[in-house]
């Protein structure tokens, strides 16, 4: 069975969300009114509408850094991953967590970022060589 995620969630200007996710994520728009816009999030559906992003606090361990939470992501075949890490890098983007290889060579082994939309929205994007291996104990 084929299912898709949905998540809607608060940003403060339509323009910048288009800007970020449509030109810096590269995710195709969908549906739009004047107060909310949709976006294939890589397969996946969000819903971005007019208001007050929600609190976040670093409580999270990623390694030694502390990202915040609650936050959400992608898991991303590792070509993705590094065309979006390319991407996020070109246009400046201030990650809390940069670019890297994490549990090389074990099980699970995956290359993660971490990053805040243009509204404090956080975002964690994980890289693995093969989907097949994202529950790797």
């Amino acid at each position: 069975m084929r299912s898709l995620f949905h998540f809607a969630f608060n940003v403060t200007n339509l323009d910048t969300a288009r800007q970020f996710y449509g030109d810096v994520l590269g995710c195709k728009e969908g549906r739009s009114t004047a107060t909310w816009v949709d976006f294939d999030f890589f397969n996946h559906q969000i819903s971005l509408h007019l208001g007050e992003p929600f609190k976040t606090a670093a409580t999270g361990r990623v390694g030694e850094v502390m990202v915040p939470m609650p936050h959400f992501g992608l898991v991303l075949e590792l070509p993705q991953w590094q065309a979006m890490a390319q991407r996020l890098t070109q246009a400046g983007t201030a990650f809390v967590l940069p670019p890297q290889l994490r549990f090389a060579g074990q099980p699970g082994e995956q290359w993660a970022m971490f990053f805040c939309d243009p509204f404090g929205n956080p975002l964690e994007v994980k890289g693995f060589e093969s989907l097949d291996t994202v529950y790797a104990a």
